[in-house]
Formats: C-alpha cells, structure tokens, sequence
C-alpha cells in the first residue's frame, strides 16, 4: 500500500518547466577574411536552412524539443549573440528564430580568426544552456585560426567533456588550394562523438551545406544504421 501511494506522489509531482533532447549552438564566422557580401550570404544562407522543410521536419521529429542558440565571432574579444537559447517547440518558434537572424546586422568586420577564443565563448554559452541529452556547438569558418589559442587548447581549458563540436568549412573560389583547410577543420576543430564536417563551395554554397548539417544534427538515431558519409 506504501509502494503505490508512493508511485501516487510521484506521479503527481510537477513535470520539469521543459524537456530538451538537443542543445544546439551555432558559431558564425565575421572575420576580415568575410566580406560584406559573403556575410549576407552566410546569414540568408541560416535562414533558409532553418525553414527549409527537411530541416523543419527534422527538428520537430520527435515530441521533445531542440534547444537552439546563434552567435558570431571573429577576433579574441569579438563574439556576440545573434540568438539566445530559444526551445523551439512550435514551426512558429523556429520562424521567430529565422527572422531574428534575417534581421540581425554583423557586429565586426575587421578582426583575425581567433577560433579558440570563440570555442571558449560557445563553451560559456552552452554551460548556461537549457538542460538536454546531448549539446552540438556548430564551428562554421572559411580560415584557419590565426590569433590566440587554437581548438585543441581551447578543448583542454573548457568545458568540452559532453560536447560534440561539428564543421562547416568554407571553401574558397580556389577549392583545391582550400583543401589544408578541410584538414584543419578534421584535424583539429572535431571533437567528440560523432563529429563530423560539412563543406561548403564557396559562400554561394553555405545555405546547401547549412541545410544537410542541421538534418543530420537534428535527425533521430537509428539503432544498427551505417555512418553517414563524410565531408560534403
């Protein structure tokens, strides 16, 4: 008789305020090596991702919601947030969280690539995130880490022991003299389990890419499936 008042009780208790399966963070490079017009691409290119339809379906896949959050960076003191963490629980949420992007305007124009710096910035971010099964941040970048400490370090100073970090590389207009940089990124920037990164032909290219690394984030495990391929 205790047992099943006990049961009762519990039962009756207040669910959490939310329940979270993702803490998603995505890092948008605005270094000098950016301009103006790649900006504006890499932005639209966000938002078209995030109302894509596969993308849409891929959030809400299951009844437990994303967690999403969106900052840029560039030189070591140069991050700021375009998207606090947001539960996207409804389209609606995600429409808001698209149209906040659609509207936010770049911050920096004019320093290095201190991508470490910006690792231990998506760290402090996700610390204070919602709470959910796993976190992501996104490394989004068309260079190489030129200022501060690099990834690895960033990786051993900061809270990175429950976080994947994932890629998406930015190639430039000369794709094969870009290709130290694919692995930098595998080298590098990919931590944790199931890592992996997603390369972009030039900036005319970041929406695709954008589109198929937030599906395979997003999309439910499948028990006994193959790894998916590569880089992309």
């Amino acid at each position: 008789m205790k047992s099943a008042l006990l049961a009762f009780a519990l039962s009756s208790l207040p669910l959490p305020a939310f329940a979270c399966r993702l803490a998603l963070l995505l890092a948008v490079d605005v270094s000098s090596s950016v301009d103006a017009a790649e900006d504006q691409l890499q932005r639209g290119g966000i938002v078209s991702a995030l109302i894509a339809p596969e993308v849409q379906n891929a959030f809400f896949a299951s009844d437990v919601p994303v967690a999403l959050g969106i900052y840029e960076w560039s030189g070591r003191y140069n991050q700021e947030v375009l998207l606090d963490w947001v539960i996207i629980d409804t389209p609606s949420d995600l429409l808001a969280a698209a149209e906040t992007v659609a509207d936010s305007k770049r911050s920096h124009n004019d320093f290095p690539t201190a991508m470490g710096h910006a690792l231990g910035f998506g760290a402090k971010m996700l610390a204070r995130a919602p709470q959910c099964d796993t976190k992501t941040l996104d490394m989004a970048g068309d260079g190489q880490n030129n200022e501060g400490f690099g990834p690895q370090a960033a990786y051993r100073e900061f809270p990175f022991d429950d976080v994947t970090v994932n890629g998406l590389v930015v190639n430039g207009a000369d794709f094969e003299a870009e290709t130290g940089l694919i692995a930098f990124y595998e080298g590098q920037v990919m931590h944790g389990p199931g890592a992996f990164i997603v390369v972009a032909q030039g900036f005319d290219d970041y929406a695709r890419a954008m589109q198929r690394k937030l599906v395979r984030e997003l999309s439910l495990p499948i028990l006994g499936a193959l790894p998916l391929p590569g880089p992309g």
